[in-house]
Protein backbone atom coordinates (compact mmCIF):
# COMPACT_ATOMS: atom_id res chain seq x y z
CA UNK A 1 0.00 0.00 0.00
CA UNK A 2 2.94 2.60 0.65
CA UNK A 3 4.31 1.82 -2.85
CA UNK A 4 0.94 3.43 -3.97
CA UNK A 5 0.41 6.04 -1.77
CA UNK A 6 3.50 7.02 -3.86
CA UNK A 7 1.65 7.33 -6.97
CA UNK A 8 -1.72 9.04 -6.05
CA UNK A 9 -1.79 12.85 -5.01
CA UNK A 10 -2.14 13.62 -1.34
CA UNK A 11 -5.61 14.90 -1.72
CA UNK A 12 -6.67 11.18 -2.63
CA UNK A 13 -4.66 9.90 0.43
CA UNK A 14 -6.54 12.86 2.44
CA UNK A 15 -10.09 11.52 1.10
CA UNK A 16 -9.30 7.85 2.23
CA UNK A 17 -8.33 8.43 5.23
CA UNK A 18 -11.00 10.98 5.63
CA UNK A 19 -13.53 8.08 4.36
CA UNK A 20 -12.10 5.78 7.02
CA UNK A 21 -12.34 8.07 9.70
CA UNK A 22 -16.19 9.58 9.19
CA UNK A 23 -17.71 6.16 8.34
CA UNK A 24 -17.58 4.65 11.75
CA UNK A 25 -19.20 8.29 13.31
CA UNK A 26 -21.90 7.94 10.67
CA UNK A 27 -22.43 4.10 11.87
CA UNK A 28 -22.87 6.06 15.08
CA UNK A 29 -26.27 8.45 13.49
CA UNK A 30 -29.13 7.59 15.30
CA UNK A 31 -30.88 5.55 12.89
CA UNK A 32 -33.54 8.04 11.34
CA UNK A 33 -30.67 9.84 10.35
CA UNK A 34 -28.70 6.95 9.61
CA UNK A 35 -29.86 5.80 6.34
CA UNK A 36 -30.66 9.03 4.80
CA UNK A 37 -28.51 12.08 5.93
CA UNK A 38 -25.59 9.57 6.97
CA UNK A 39 -25.65 7.71 3.57
CA UNK A 40 -25.96 10.97 1.91
CA UNK A 41 -22.58 12.35 3.57
CA UNK A 42 -21.00 8.79 3.16
CA UNK A 43 -22.07 8.26 -0.98
CA UNK A 44 -20.99 12.04 -1.31
CA UNK A 45 -17.54 11.60 -0.07
CA UNK A 46 -17.03 8.16 -2.30
CA UNK A 47 -17.76 10.36 -5.54
CA UNK A 48 -15.34 12.67 -4.03
CA UNK A 49 -13.07 9.67 -4.06
CA UNK A 50 -14.37 8.77 -7.18
CA UNK A 51 -13.42 12.19 -9.08
CA UNK A 52 -10.04 12.27 -7.37
CA UNK A 53 -8.98 9.24 -8.47
CA UNK A 54 -10.28 9.92 -11.84
CA UNK A 55 -8.30 13.37 -12.01
CA UNK A 56 -5.22 11.48 -10.95
CA UNK A 57 -4.66 9.54 -13.75
CA UNK A 58 -5.98 12.38 -16.64
CA UNK A 59 -4.44 14.51 -18.72
CA UNK A 60 -7.35 17.03 -18.26
CA UNK A 61 -8.07 17.04 -15.02
CA UNK A 62 -10.03 20.95 -14.29
CA UNK A 63 -13.27 18.94 -14.31
CA UNK A 64 -13.01 16.27 -12.75
CA UNK A 65 -11.22 18.52 -9.94
CA UNK A 66 -14.03 20.85 -10.06
CA UNK A 67 -16.71 18.22 -9.48
CA UNK A 68 -15.11 16.73 -6.42
CA UNK A 69 -14.75 20.34 -5.11
CA UNK A 70 -18.40 20.72 -5.65
CA UNK A 71 -19.35 17.62 -3.85
CA UNK A 72 -16.85 18.13 -1.23
CA UNK A 73 -18.81 21.52 -0.70
CA UNK A 74 -22.33 19.75 -0.78
CA UNK A 75 -20.78 17.10 1.93
CA UNK A 76 -19.41 19.98 4.09
CA UNK A 77 -22.98 21.52 4.23
CA UNK A 78 -24.55 17.83 5.12
CA UNK A 79 -21.51 17.49 7.91
CA UNK A 80 -23.14 21.19 9.43
CA UNK A 81 -26.50 19.57 9.08
CA UNK A 82 -25.58 16.63 10.89
CA UNK A 83 -24.84 18.88 13.37
CA UNK A 84 -27.49 21.23 13.90
CA UNK A 85 -29.77 18.15 13.76
CA UNK A 86 -27.61 16.36 16.72
CA UNK A 87 -26.61 13.34 15.00
CA UNK A 88 -22.94 14.27 15.93
CA UNK A 89 -21.29 15.20 19.20
CA UNK A 90 -19.37 18.84 18.91
CA UNK A 91 -16.26 17.30 19.48
CA UNK A 92 -16.72 15.42 16.10
CA UNK A 93 -18.18 17.96 14.04
CA UNK A 94 -15.04 20.01 14.72
CA UNK A 95 -12.86 17.50 13.81
CA UNK A 96 -14.76 16.41 11.12
CA UNK A 97 -14.70 20.19 9.42
CA UNK A 98 -11.40 20.48 10.19
CA UNK A 99 -10.79 17.43 8.00
CA UNK A 100 -13.17 18.34 5.26
CA UNK A 101 -11.38 22.14 5.05
CA UNK A 102 -8.05 20.15 4.80
CA UNK A 103 -9.47 18.26 1.97
CA UNK A 104 -10.54 21.14 0.29
CA UNK A 105 -7.39 23.02 0.93
CA UNK A 106 -5.55 19.61 -1.30
CA UNK A 107 -8.06 20.05 -3.83
CA UNK A 108 -7.64 23.72 -4.26
CA UNK A 109 -4.13 23.38 -4.24
CA UNK A 110 -4.42 20.74 -6.83
CA UNK A 111 -6.72 22.60 -8.98
CA UNK A 112 -4.36 25.89 -8.94
CA UNK A 113 -1.09 23.68 -10.10
CA UNK A 114 -2.52 22.36 -12.63
CA UNK A 115 -4.17 25.75 -13.89
CA UNK A 116 -0.33 27.20 -13.71
CA UNK A 117 1.16 24.53 -15.72
CA UNK A 118 -1.65 25.08 -18.45
CA UNK A 119 -0.16 26.89 -21.42
CA UNK A 120 -3.16 28.67 -21.63
CA UNK A 121 -2.49 30.23 -18.40
CA UNK A 122 0.85 31.69 -19.49
CA UNK A 123 -0.52 33.46 -22.36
Amino acid sequence: MKQHSQTMPKAVEDCHELLAWIIPKLDQFPRHRRYTLGERIENGLLLVLENLIQAAYQKSQATYLQTANLQLDVVRHLWRLSHTLQSITHQSYGQGAERLAGLGRQIGGWRKQKEANTPESAA
